[in-house]
Parts: structure tokens; C-alpha cells; sequence
């Protein structure tokens, strides 16, 4: 599969991490990937949670990497997570920062391995030890790369800066049609395949479906109903979208009230006409209801 990078759109602000250590494939790593010793701290609420929520359940690590559920609102000024700052304060001395997640925790040392999303899920490829499919299967980096790229830049910050509230209305419409057209891009090939990347699931597909749930159900409150429309109807990539919804490993942590109470306590636009023109009921295809029994 090829898919040409938005080049016209600048990069997604996502903050950078604050740690970004590697589970190496040794003892010389200092981290190295062996069961039991790492512990992923998240909230499904939040779109990075929920892509690694369904990874490690993809990749079946609930024996071996436990999974710490943080509350979808977080307790403390900054957009930190109270139970988190023990593990801020062991791994960066006088810390005084939020203490955010997702969080990759190391059980041993008592400190964090990783804040970096995209650094912790191809760990997670790693730590799996019971012969299942890979997320970032040999000879396919470049093109979950290239998935990644869309979803950030031409769905989840194009999405942002259509719905803007106060922004020019040129403006709005110039996002508006960088993600029609991303869109667009990705309904053709979903006309044509089961999934993006060597008709398998892989970490595109988790990319794609996380983005694809923050558009319906947090940045669709801002825009206009005529721009919703426009967006429900590439057919294929929906019925992918509650396809993927249906499976246990995506379906199972979706927490739509969560998602609902944190975009409530976060965002400060305004809602827009858009907000009455649900995409996709969600709650009725997704496969079971959130996972709480790894608290």
C-alpha cells in the first residue's frame, strides 16, 4: 500500500514526551523485554490510552504486562494523574510538572520507562511471547508510518482547526478540505481491502480507528452539520470503523461516557450544529463495554 504523506500540513502538536526509553532486546538495554516487569498506566478516555489499550489487547500481554486504568478526568492541576507522581518523582529528580499519561512503568525499579506512545506500542510488539501476529510486521514500518502521519495531521489536527472556534472562515475551510480529501484517500483503499496494510490487522488499524472515534464523537461537536454529512458519507471507511468496533480487542475499551466527560472538561470551543449528527451509534456495536477488571 502507498500512502503519499500531507506534506502541505504541518506537523501534529502532540507535546513531546518527557521520557522515551526503549525495552531493548538484552540485559545490556538496561529495560529488556521479559514478562512481569512492566506495567502500562492509562485512561481509555484519552486517545493515546486507548490506542495502547488495544494493542495490548491485540497482542494478548494481559498475563504478562498488567494494565493500571487511570480515571477519564484527570485529579490534578495540569492534566495530571495524582497516582501517577510517585513514579514523575522517582524518574526525574525535583520534578514539579504534570504527571501525564499514558505511562510505561517499570515494576522493578519503581520508575517510568516511557511516556511516548508510539515508542510504547512497538514495545509492546515486543514483549509478546505466544506467537501471535505483530502489530509492525517486517517490511510494513513504512506504511503504518505514512497511516500515522494522515491520522495526525490529516484527520486529528485538521478535525481541530476546522472546528475552531474564532478561526477565519477560510481557514476553517482550507482544514475542512485537507481532511475530506484524507478521508477520501483512505475510503478508497478500504473499498478495496479488509484492512491497510497486507490484509491484516496491524498498528495502521489501531491508528486509524482511534482517530476515527475522536472525530465522531469529540471533534464533531464543533463543526457544522453540512460538514458532517460530508464526512458520513465515505461508506467504507464507517463500516470499517463499526467493523473494528465489533471486535473484542477495540470494542471492549471503548468508554464513550468517559471520552464525553473529558472532551467536556478540556475543551473551550463552541459546540456547533454538527453536535445532533451522530456518525455511528457506537455504543451498540461496540464488543462489550469498558474493561475494568484489570484495576
Amino acid at each position: 500500500m502507498s500512502i503519499t504523506p500531507l506534506a502541505a500540513v504541518p506537523s501534529a502538536r502532540r507535546p513531546a514526551p518527557l521520557f522515551r526509553g526503549r525495552i531493548g532486546r538484552d540485559a545490556r538495554s538496561g529495560h529488556y523485554a521479559v514478562p512481569h516487569r512492566y506495567r502500562l498506566h492509562l485512561s481509555t478516555a484519552s486517545p493515546d490510552g486507548l490506542r495502547l489499550a488495544v494493542g495490548h489487547s491485540l497482542l494478548g500481554l494481559g498475563g504478562s504486562c498488567p494494565v493500571t486504568l487511570l480515571p477519564p478526568v484527570p485529579d490534578h492541576p495540569g492534566g495530571g494523574h495524582s497516582a501517577l507522581r510517585p513514579l514523575y518523582e522517582a524518574s526525574a529528580h525535583h520534578y514539579t510538572g504534570p504527571a501525564l499519561a499514558p505511562v510505561l512503568g517499570d515494576d522493578w525499579s519503581g520508575r517510568i520507562v516511557s511516556t511516548h506512545t508510539p515508542g510504547i506500542l512497538r514495545d509492546l510488539d515486543r514483549l509478546r511471547h505466544d506467537g501471535r501476529a505483530r502489530l509492525y510486521p517486517a517490511g510494513l514500518e513504512s506504511v503504518i508510518e505514512a497511516v500515522e502521519r494522515m491520522c495526525a495531521e490529516g484527520i486529528e489536527e485538521a478535525a481541530q482547526r476546522a472546528g475552531r472556534a474564532g478561526a477565519d472562515p477560510d481557514e476553517r475551510a482550507g482544514a475542512l478540505d485537507v481532511l475530506l480529501d484524507t478521508l477520501g484517500r483512505l475510503e478508497r483503499r478500504l473499498s478495496e481491502e479488509e484492512y491497510l496494510a497486507d490484509g491484516r490487522l496491524t498498528a495502521a488499524d489501531i491508528e486509524l480507528w482511534v482517530s476515527l472515534v475522536q472525530l465522531d464523537t469529540v471533534h464533531r461537536c464543533h463543526l457544522d452539520a453540512s460538514a458532517v454529512h460530508r464526512i458520513a458519507g465515505h461508506r467504507a471507511l464507517w463500516g470499517y470503523a463499526r467493523r473494528l468496533a465489533a471486535h473484542p480487542a477495540f470494542g471492549r475499551h471503548l468508554d464513550l461516557d468517559g471520552i464525553a466527560r473529558r472532551h467536556h472538561g478540556r475543551c473551550q470551543g463552541l459546540e456547533a450544529a454538527g453536535a445532533a449528527v451522530q456518525i455511528l451509534d457506537w455504543a451498540s456495536h461496540a464488543a462489550g463495554s469498558p474493561d475494568t477488571s484489570r484495576r
